[in-house]
Formats: structure tokens, sequence, C-alpha cells
């Protein structure tokens, strides 16, 4: 069975919004992707109080500074297509109140035919919690089961009822309900993080940096999951943010992913023989406008398919 592919759709500071996303989830339809993808930033610190990811030094690239609401650019495409899977890779689950996400989600599903899969995450940037979050940093993790638990509820039948940390549902109807069970993808980037996938996920929706890590981390998981007695298969998309440039990258310091559109398709498919199912391909960072996006992602589905993906 090929790995299915899935485009990330125009979010940085050259779309036009009204006008590129429905036209670039048009095409990633009818070029044969299976799958197009958002995800989500909700400032741009200037000067930055924290490095990229919380590494220290570690500088913000540009085409963070104006990123579009996710569910927003989301809708839009879900309104231009018909066949593709509409999906959050990620949701920083703890910038949102539970109960209005769960809804929220539920909606677009609903309005998609049952398209929707719901990746979700923890965040990184202090900042961000310091604008959106209604709990602090340090509990990220608890908001996140939180949200899992009320996601549960608000999908599942009425009467809805629920109490937690954050979150009161007294009892009631609920609706619109999801057209199907929602898959929710969640990290495994600690052994907390990975428990919870395990227990109560759907599946893994890693980051691409290198076909070896990549396996490794894959391994672990599965170990896990046979250790907890999960008993069904996990779902996997693999989130490659690629680097594009015209010509072949010729340093010796070529990261994985960066380069001509022959050295990412190269990666591409080391990166698939680990075996996941899906991998959502993200070229927005190093094209200028929607056209060129549209170009580069032709040439890389034609050659990712023609090399065997």
């Amino acid at each position: 069975m090929a790995t299915r592919l899935g485009l990330g759709l125009p979010q940085m500071k050259w779309t036009d919004l009204g006008r590129d996303v429905p036209d670039v989830a048009r095409f990633a339809e009818q070029t044969g992707f299976d799958s197009v993808w958002v995800f989500e930033r909700i400032l741009f610190p200037d000067p930055a109080t924290q490095g990229l990811y919380g590494i220290p030094g570690r500088p913000w690239p540009d085409g963070y500074r104006a990123v579009a609401d996710p569910l927003v650019t989301l809708t839009l495409a879900a309104a231009a297509t018909e066949r593709v899977r509409l999906g959050t890779s990620v949701l920083v689950a703890p910038l949102h109140p539970p109960f209005q996400l769960a809804r929220s989600l539920a909606s677009l599903d609903a309005a998609s035919g049952g398209r929707l899969v719901a990746g979700l995450g923890t965040g990184w940037s202090t900042d961000e919690y310091a604008a959106a979050a209604f709990a602090p940093f340090e509990q990220r993790g608890k908001v996140l089961d939180e949200t899992l638990d009320v996601l549960a509820a608000v999908w599942g039948p009425d009467p809805v009822a629920y109490e937690g940390e954050w979150t009161t549902i007294a009892p009631a109807e609920v609706g619109p309900k999801p057209a199907r069970p929602v898959p929710v993808l969640l990290p495994a980037n600690s052994p907390r993080a990975a428990r919870r996938l395990v227990d109560r996920a759907d599946g893994w929706m890693p980051a691409a940096s290198g076909a070896r890590a990549l396996a490794e981390q894959w391994a672990k998981l599965q170990e896990l999951a046979a250790e907890r007695g999960r008993d069904r298969p996990i779902q996997s998309v693999l989130r490659a943010n690629t680097r594009y440039t015209p010509k072949p990258y010729e340093g010796k310091d070529r990261a994985p992913l960066r380069g001509s559109v022959e050295q990412i398709v190269e990666d591409l498919v080391a990166h698939a023989e680990v075996g996941l199912e899906e991998i959502l391909v993200d070229l927005q960072m190093s094209v200028r406008d929607a056209e060129e996006l549209k170009d580069v992602a032709a040439e890389v589905y034609a050659a990712a398919r023609a090399a065997g993906i």
C-alpha cells in the first residue's frame, strides 16, 4: 500500500487567505494529494523572549511572523474540496477552551462530511501561553488531558455532562456531532506524552528529523503499545517541514528535507521506508506565493509517486 501524501496549506504572511487557501486546496485534491493540513502559531515575539522550540538562542523563522488562524484556514479548504482529509498539525490545545474547541472541531467535521483529523499538542512558547492560555504553561499536560476528556464527552451521545478542573458541563444537548469518530493524533516527545498517546489517542504525529531517528521512535512507541496492552493499530502522520531550493543544496551540512525537489524526495523515500501511513509535506516556508507552492508541490508529488511512495 502506497504511503498517503498530504500538503500543508498556505498560512504565511504572503498568503491572500480568501484566494490562495481555496485555490491550493482544490489544486491538492485535483493533483492527488490525500489530505491538506494547517498548523498553529498565534504570535511572533519581537524581540523573542524564548528561542524556537524553547531552545535558548535559536531564532524564530520569519515565516512565523503572521500565521493565519488554523481553523479558519481549514474551513476555507473544506468549502473548496470534496475528498481530501482536513488535518491540524497541530493545534496547541491549551490555547483553546476545551468545550469551545470540541464544538468547533465537531462543526467542521460535520460540515465537511467527516473529513477532519485532529492533531493536538501542548506547544512550547511561553509567549503564546501568556497571550492566550487559560492555565499556566507548567500545567499544559493536564490541560491536554482534560481537553481529551471534553472532546470525548461533547462528541459522544447526549446528554453531555462533565466536570473537570477548568470545564464544567451541566447535563445538556450539545451539537452538531461529528459526522463520524474524529481521529485524534498526539505527539510522543516525552515518556508521559507517549503513554498518553498509547492509552488515549488514535495516532501519532511526529516531525521528520531524519529517517533513523524516526525508525527508533516508531519502534519504541510500538513496544510501549504492546506493553500497555493496546489492541488497535496506531495511526501515523509524519510532518515533513521542507526547505526547498531551486538548485540542489551542495553543502555538507544539508539537513533532512532541505534542497531541490530531487533531494527532498530522496529524504521522503527514506522516511517512508520506516512504515508510517502518511507524510504531510509542508513547502510554504520557502516559496514566494501560492503559484510557486503549487508548482513545487506538483513536482514533489509526481517525483514521490514515481519513486514508489
